[in-house]
């Protein structure tokens, strides 16, 4: 997967059938529908791929105990069943993890299992295995720092965790081996129109400075948090659509979990659950829900969010955090559908996909990373129906999706970050990566595990991936500096 080769298939004079624009997981999941189903596709991305929301999950594959709760039993059992297909399809980059919600009153434990055995009634055969009940010593054997006071045991359950960004470059693989055309840092500028129906769009090249125009029968817009401005472009007067909440992750020390199971916050005072997962060696703690009115490439966490979230899980900890413990802090953006009116951890996480009745132009929004291979379905299928292209049936829910630049044997560059020099080179060579964020953040998730590592090994991979990519000294200059920026916005005790 080579930028340059990329970019000259998208010079040639061919009509596409679908140009998508988004890079994230909805629109790789696009890209490798369409592709698959021999539809010609373009995908477009103003960023790097998953730059925004699609790297900064929770990294849970999962059906949404917290929609259980609310009684959206059609999004937990949709999600379940994307859940299975995601194992089968990628088992290298999404695995079972073993959750521990604990019990401190004497009614919790069997409530919690009456609820959790509905979640597994519900997964029927896509089902990672059967929930059950566990006594304290259990619970203190799986989380050895938990809160031991009062704890009178807990349940049990599975669900997935994986690395979001690596699968979504792996979509990209994907799609590109489908004969689909991607290409990052090129943004849509415009959408070209006869009759007053979308026929194609004009890009940026932002390496180049070159405008690029491609033909199409049918536009998606896949841009996730953005998608209002792609909206605008096509309708100057468009009323807003995406009602955008903040989502904030803290990594800690492994220590305060201290086993390999996760443990699950059943209730929290806005209504929704926290997750506290062993990931790389470290504890990820998430999440926040909190509306935003303005949407930034990169969200910055608010203080209240990162107290909210080490208040909380030191309820549960024998061992507390503080703020000085913190490995690193992210935050992301997700594309809530709605007005802005009410609270955004209550609106609905079902995706909204429609077909512009004038232009044309589809826009697929809301949803979640767990269900994003089901929202490519049906957004292909629109596109058939209304780009009048030949109908194909569907073939992801069992196509495989091999792994994108698996991390080599060599030697790291720095002993808390899983990234060697082969590494670098790999995700400049075929990983499409042009800047130092693309590398130490989304090809390998070092800034998300340890900020401080980040910010000493960032000089030595901005000279590797300057000899790569032919880039000078004032380059590895800038791209430092963008990476020392990022490293102070994600250590809140430096802050």
């Amino acid at each position: 997967m080579k930028r340059e080769q990329m970019l000259e298939r998208l010079r040639s004079p061919t009509i596409w059938d679908i140009v998508v624009i988004g890079g994230g997981a909805t629109g790789q999941g696009i890209a490798v529908d369409a592709a698959s189903r021999g539809h010609r596709v373009a995908l477009l991305e103003r960023g790097d791929f998953a730059e925004g929301t699609s790297s900064r999950s929770t990294k849970l594959i999962h059906g949404g105990v917290r929609y259980l709760q609310q009684g959206r039993l059609g999004l937990v059992r949709e999600a379940l069943r994307e859940r299975g297909r995601l194992l089968r399809n990628a088992p290298q980059l999404v695995r079972p993890l073993p959750f521990i919600v604990p019990a401190y009153r004497w009614w919790e434990q069997p409530w919690y299992g009456l609820g959790l055995g509905l979640y597994d009634l519900l997964a029927g055969a896509s089902g990672f295995g059967p929930s059950f009940q566990v006594d304290r010593s259990r619970v203190v054997a799986d989380l050895p720092n938990i809160a031991q006071g009062g704890l009178r045991g807990g349940v049990r359950y599975l669900d997935g965790q994986f690395d979001d960004a690596a699968l979504a470059l792996a979509l990209a693989h994907l799609a590109a081996e489908q004969s689909a055309v991607l290409v990052n840092y090129c943004p849509v500028v415009a959408l070209r129109k006869e009759g007053g129906r979308i026929c194609g769009v004009e890009a940026l090249d932002q390496e180049s400075g070159e405008m690029l125009t491609l033909a199409a029968r049918v536009v998606i817009n896949a841009t996730g948090p953005f998608s209002d401005a792609v909206r605008r472009l096509d309708a100057p007067q468009a009323a807003p659509l995406i009602a955008p909440s903040q989502g904030v992750h803290l990594v800690l020390p492994g220590r305060f979990l201290g086993g390999d199971s996760a443990l699950l916050v059943p209730r929290t005072p806005d209504g929704r659950v926290i997750f506290l997962t062993p990931w790389h060696g470290r504890v990820m703690v998430g999440t926040t829900d909190t509306p935003v009115n303005e949407i930034s490439a990169e969200p910055r966490p608010q203080a209240a969010e990162i107290e909210f979230l080490l208040a909380t899980a030191n309820r549960y900890l024998a061992q507390p955090a503080g703020v000085g413990d913190i490995l690193s802090v992210f935050a992301g953006i997700r594309p809530l559908i709605g007005d802005g009116s009410g609270s955004s951890a209550a609106r609905s996480r079902e995706h909204w996909l429609q077909a512009d009745p004038v232009s044309g132009l589809i826009t697929i929004a809301g949803g979640k990373w767990t269900t994003y291979r089901q929202m490519a379905e049906d957004s292909v299928d629109l596109a058939e129906r209304s780009g009048h292209l030949t109908a194909r049936p569907c073939r992801t829910a069992t196509l495989a999706i091999p792994s994108a630049n698996p991390a080599s044997d060599a030697a790291p560059l720095h002993p808390a970050l899983p990234l060697s020099a082969d590494d670098v080179r790999d995700a400049c060579r075929d990983g499409m990566a042009r800047r130092l964020s693309d590398v130490l953040v989304r090809r390998r998730p070092c800034l998300l595990l340890d900020a401080a590592a980040t910010g000493q090994v960032a000089p030595r991979v901005a000279a590797l991936m300057a000899e790569a990519l032919g880039r000078d000294a004032a380059w590895i200059a800038r791209e430092v500096a963008d990476i020392e920026t990022l490293v102070r916005a994600a250590l809140p005790a430096a802050g």
